[in-house]
């Protein structure tokens, strides 16, 4: 993983990201980034992601397909601590949040930071759908937090985190559309057909549409690697490229995709990360994905 140097000028601005862009402290480091955790629900016990279940933990428990998994937006009190740490500390706030067509998380997060604002009226605040989800979301908060450790003001850092969220890919490789189909998330008629020629579906969500497309169904998963190659290169344009492969519980196939990616394109950044449990509730384990966009 390559990470950009973090200056010492103060921040004025602190990012907030919900759990499903999948960051964790590693990936954050110094940079004025809080993830609020979105909530789990797996075999009728709760969590709260990423605090007291890990991806490693919760893709053992769902090992069994039988397992029920259901996820729910982070609550208004989580976001309003968040907010209140921030705005405290003297910053202003970036509130990112996944699709709001997938999600309830963008309603939640304006309502709080409403209310958080009224008690702080010195204070500024804003909330952006990134119109994406997981790695895909990880690189609009990553770009916004690099910005705003520089000491960036509001809406230079809400411009930035805008620009590539307008320009940022997620693709993902299903190994099943078991989970998807119980939940309601693709027709009877895919699922079927994926379950009688064992496909491996490609779904992804282009910028500025903030919802899931079926991309190609291949029957192997080297075909669906194939494709998803062919993707990067196609929408790129062959410019230079900022990279985040994720995986759920496949961290060999995420590795030998990252490697094939740097290997063929001209990687800015290459970032490795599990895809958090609230995405791999409504997919199960095995899926592999990329998040990219062109260098600026």
């Amino acid at each position: 993983m390559q990470m950009d140097d973090i200056p010492d000028t103060e921040p004025t601005v602190t990012v907030i990201v919900d759990s499903t862009s999948s960051l964790t402290a590693e990936h954050i480091g110094g940079l004025p980034l809080e993830v609020v955790p979105l909530q789990l629900s797996v075999g009728g016990r709760g969590y709260l992601d990423g605090v007291d279940i890990t991806a490693d933990a919760f893709y053992q428990l769902i090992a069994d397909d039988s397992v029920p998994a259901q996820t729910a937006a982070p609550s208004p009190a989580s976001y309003g601590e968040a907010l209140q740490r921030a705005f405290e500390s003297g910053r202003d706030v970036l509130c990112i949040t996944t699709t709001s067509k997938l999600s309830a998380t963008y309603g939640i997060a304006t309502a709080a930071l409403e209310g958080a604002l009224a008690a702080h009226p010195e204070r500024r605040g804003v909330v952006l759908d990134s119109g994406t989800a997981g790695g895909a979301e990880a690189l609009v908060a990553l770009a916004a937090a690099r910005l705003a450790s520089e000491g960036a003001a509001l809406d230079a850092v809400d411009r930035r985190a805008a620009d590539v969220a307008g320009r940022v890919y997620f693709v993902g490789i299903l190994e099943s559309l078991r989970r998807l189909q119980r939940g309601g998330r693709v027709p009877k008629a895919a699922f079927w057909a994926a379950s009688l020629l064992n496909i491996n579906p490609i779904l992804a969500i282009w910028p500025g549409e903030g919802e899931v497309r079926m991309v190609a169904r291949p029957r192997t998963r080297a075909k669906a690697v194939e494709r998803v190659m062919e993707v990067i290169a196609e929408e790129s344009g062959g410019g230079p490229l900022r990279v985040v492969v994720m995986h759920a519980a496949a961290p060999e196939d995420a590795e030998s995709l990252r490697r094939a990616i740097a290997g063929r394109f001209a990687c800015v950044e290459t970032i490795t990360m599990p895809f958090t449990p609230v995405i791999g509730a409504h997919t199960g384990p095995g899926l592999l994905g990329v998040a990219f966009h062109t260098e600026s």
